[in-house]
């Protein structure tokens, strides 16, 4: 399908099932749409990516795909669609989604009074011009003796699946859990929507039209 030369100001459209994303856009004052990109990123592998690499790629992957199945709808008005992955650093593995409750028990042990880094990857594609921006942002995270019992009681729970490193940074700290953190709580929950209001803000915009 083209894509439309409609220059009106988008509509934002967000490529995730994440609650989590849908919330910090919300709670930012940014209304927009959620569609699901269609793509499994705990299924893929990074082979020897970089961690930055790997979160950019996936995001652009992701907005890539939200934009094709919104286009699939028929939709013609203009679109800004937001890509986004996070992945956890440690000791040099990169750790997305667990695949099932072992998976999820490994990454939480080994967090243990360590220090893990975030990296969370966005792509925004303008879907009438293409033009696109990609960014990371990083931070750092130390567990200070969350301890096996609360461990074992949250891979029980289910509420890791289909959260980077298998937790929610906010949830966990609510719970009570010892966790510090340096850089942005939003990264660390999937979209660092500091850096993400300025970029869209001049994304919006028409492109000015060359001096004759």
């Amino acid at each position: 399908m083209v894509a439309t030369t409609d220059m009106t100001e988008p509509t934002l459209l967000l490529a995730s099932r994440s609650p989590r994303r849908a919330e910090i856009l919300h709670l930012a004052g940014l209304a927009h749409e959620a569609i699901s990109p269609g793509l499994d990123d705990a299924q893929l592998a990074p082979r020897g990516a970089s961690p930055r690499a790997w979160a950019a790629s996936m995001a652009f992957l992701k907005a890539q795909a939200g934009l094709a199945q919104w286009r699939i709808g028929g939709a013609g008005a203009r679109r800004l669609v937001i890509g986004a992955d996070t992945i956890c650093v440690h000791e040099g593995r990169i750790l997305g989604q667990p695949i099932d409750a072992e998976d999820a028990r490994r990454m939480l042990t080994s967090f243990d009074d360590t220090e893990h880094e975030v990296v969370t990857g966005v792509a925004v594609i303008d879907s009438s011009t293409g033009g696109r921006d990609i960014f990371i942002d990083r931070a750092r995270v130390w567990w200070d003796g969350v301890g096996p019992a609360r461990i074992e009681e949250y891979v029980a729970s289910g509420l890791w699946a289909g959260k980077a490193g298998a937790y929610n940074l906010a949830e966990r700290v609510e719970a009570g859990w010892p966790i510090r953190y340096e850089g942005s709580a939003n990264t660390i929950m999937g979209l660092p929507i500091e850096q993400l209001r300025g970029r869209l803000e001049r994304m919006m915009c028409p492109p000015v039209e060359p001096a004759a």
